[in-house]
């Protein structure tokens, strides 16, 4: 692991953060952890704070400090550097994962399990989280990048979000100022944490809406890898890219790169807009398979395809995978 005298991030902070009441923390937690690709090194500190006052005090004592923050969900699209990160990671999870269902509208905090309020929505008859249903994550990163499954996005039922603004002062926004498009938000721009979600959705048939959600976890079943750990699909689809040339998963395949390999990382036999771990794999070998994917698509065809899987900086800043190599060069001159 890297010792926190290579960090450039003063020990001493990192342990008066700590000693204050703002959740669990831990040093030099491996990253890896904390990832759906099971892939990273180790963080100064990560703390995973149990309600929005926590989450103040620590975006407060980080930008008072001048420590590099970043925050996370349950990290299932990003893939972060086996270096680690530099500073603190605030992880906003299963201890900020209370919800409530009064009428049609769900209050739930960031951390709350996507599937889970989808199943509890459904149950409650509300329609239009079904495309939800088996997306691996927490409401709070789902609402950021306005995430979702065929082609819908969760912005769509969205009412308000509270934020904590970068000062460490809480503010609630509209859906309007949320300004979401496809899998993509205000929110990302804004160097806010989200904290709580206030969703509103369309009264429907609970046997209806279960049925349409367990025939798309029967079809994801089918479809995508489930045994090894993946970060879901690595490159954005657009309506540009479906009306001119198909789906990620088609062009991938279609230019015989099913199952190519680099290092321990391969793409999926299944899908071919996953990419697995083998075990062991390093984020070296996902971002040179992804740049070996990208090269061969454009030569074949000549479309330039963009990551949706972020890749973590070594200090915290986060670009989609395909800008990773570009982005660390431009940093390190």
């Amino acid at each position: 692991m890297l010792s926190s005298q290579k960090t450039n991030v003063n020990r001493s902070l990192l342990e008066r953060l700590a000693a204050l009441d703002v959740g669990a923390a831990y040093y030099d937690e491996p990253l890896s952890r904390h990832c759906s690709w099971q892939i990273g090194g180790p963080v100064d500190l990560l703390v995973e704070p149990r309600n929005s006052n926590q989450v103040s005090a620590i975006v407060g004592f980080a930008a008072g400090h001048g420590i590099p923050l970043l925050v996370i969900g349950q990290g299932t699209n990003l893939l972060f550097d086996d270096r680690g990160v530099r500073g603190i990671v605030l992880k906003i999870g299963s201890a900020m994962d209370h919800f409530v269902i009064e009428g049609n509208r769900i209050v739930a905090e960031a951390g709350a399990w996507v599937p889970e309020v989808s199943r509890r929505a459904a149950k409650a008859g509300l329609a239009g989280l079904e495309h939800a249903i088996g997306i691996p994550g927490t409401l709070g990163g789902l609402v950021l990048m306005n995430g979702g499954s065929h082609r819908k996005g969760i912005g769509d039922n969205v009412r308000r979000v509270w934020i904590v603004g970068s000062d460490g002062r809480e503010a609630i926004l509209t859906r309007a100022e949320c300004a979401f498009s496809y899998r993509h938000s205000a929110l990302q721009d804004s160097g806010g944490v989200v904290v709580k979600v206030e969703l509103e959705c369309e009264q429907g048939d609970p046997a209806l809406v279960r049925r349409e959600m367990i025939g798309d976890l029967r079809e994801r079943r089918r479809k995508f890898p489930r045994k090894q750990p993946n970060c879901g699909s690595v490159f954005l689809s657009t309506a540009e890219m479906h009306a001119t040339v198909g789906p990620p998963g088609k062009i991938i395949e279609e230019a015989g790169l099913k199952g190519t390999r680099i290092g321990h990382a391969q793409v999926s036999a299944q899908h071919a807009n996953f990419i697995v771990n083998l075990g062991g794999a390093t984020s070296g070998d996902v971002l040179s398979l992804i740049a070996h994917i990208r090269r061969v698509v454009f030569e074949k065809i000549g479309f330039d395809m963009h990551c949706e899987v972020r890749y973590v900086c070594t200090d915290g800043r986060i670009v989609p995978a395909d800008q990773a190599k570009t982005s660390e060069l431009a940093k390190e001159g």
